[in-house]
């Protein structure tokens, strides 16, 4: 069995991994850290669960679990990993976005990969230590990975995406209860959100003259859960060029489902798949891609990077069953 720590236990992100792991045959959950919680049982923050398992948040942490999955708030886990020694057999396993970017990789002697499976599977399954990618950034890279990986990516690209409240993280703010949230909408970051910095690397691992620009406006639905995301941009190639492209890219990938029909944000939500539509009008491809901001943009993802790196199926855990309406 594969034992396992989570840093930072009372967020979504660790609700997420906690109802999956739970669950999954080859793991066994050894502690759940959380400094606002210990003592305390896991259902008091995340309430599902209450009855699933009989386990308390802890405020003391064992260095010597097979992965600890950090999930963190942005910047924390470096400082947390230098108040924190793991042993040499740890695996290590961040959510933040501390370690995604090529400056960022090398931290006290480990070398973190950046863990999305569809780009850098070989790379994942020899790691120690991985950098789960953003929500968003996922979403985005699954969807262009394969006009990269042909060198099509030659003009702008124009990105709308819309996230739910989920994606804010557990702390209250002015822009995430629900008086404000609901039956509203709004736009934040534009042009300029954290994620670009890892979607235009990936990008040129892929095409490594691309240096066109992602005109992206992240947008806060007022629903939980769920990435529907919108990109378009020039191409010459007829649809049927482009979808053979992406089916070719995507063909041993078992969470990505390339189709022609429309689609809509139900099908993947809880669910650790990525579904990509395409559509020409004219000279203009749109690309739409939906995932699930917790599973596949998060945990789901985090998961199926740990079992790359123990050398299992990695779909192991992950056979999830979307909500359908």
């Amino acid at each position: 069995m594969i034992n396992v720590g989570i840093i930072g236990g009372s967020g979504y992100t660790a609700g997420e991994l906690i109802r999956i792991l739970m669950y999954h045959p080859n793991v066994n959950i050894d502690f759940v850290y959380s400094t606002t919680n210990a003592g305390k049982p896991l259902s008091v923050a995340h309430q599902d669960l209450m009855g699933d398992i009989e386990m308390n948040f802890t405020d003391v942490v064992n260095p010597n679990v097979n992965v600890v999955f950090l999930c963190l708030g942005h910047g924390k886990s470096i400082s947390f990993l230098k108040e924190n020694q793991f042993a040499s057999h740890t695996k290590i396993i961040d959510l933040g976005n501390d370690f995604r970017l090529n400056k960022d990789t090398h931290f006290e002697g480990k070398d973190f990969i950046y863990g999305l499976p569809e780009l850098n599977k070989a790379a994942i399954k020899k790691a120690n230590y991985i950098a789960n990618p953003g929500c968003f950034a996922t979403a985005i890279q699954l969807a262009l990975l394969p006009l990269a990986k042909s060198n099509l990516l030659l003009n702008d690209v124009h990105i709308n995406a819309t996230t739910g409240s989920t994606g804010a993280g557990v702390g209250l703010s002015e822009t995430s209860h629900f008086s404000w949230r609901n039956n509203n909408m709004s736009h934040y970051k534009a042009f300029e959100h954290q994620h670009l910095g890892e979607i235009g690397e990936s990008l040129v691992q892929l095409q490594e003259d691309f240096e066109s620009e992602l005109l992206f406006i992240p947008n806060r639905g007022d629903f939980p859960r769920g990435i529907f995301a919108t990109l378009y941009t020039i191409s010459d190639e007829s649809l049927e060029q482009t979808v053979a492209k992406y089916e070719e890219f995507y063909k041993n990938e078992p969470f990505v489902t390339v189709t022609t029909t429309n689609i809509n944000m139900k099908q993947v939500v809880q669910t650790n798949k990525c579904i990509i539509s395409l559509l020409k009008k004219g000279n203009r491809i749109l690309i739409t891609s939906i995932i699930d901001n917790l599973t596949k943009g998060a945990s789901g993802q985090a998961i199926q990077n740990m079992n790359l790196m123990f050398g299992l199926e990695e779909t192991t855990g992950l056979h999830l069953k979307p909500s359908g309406f």
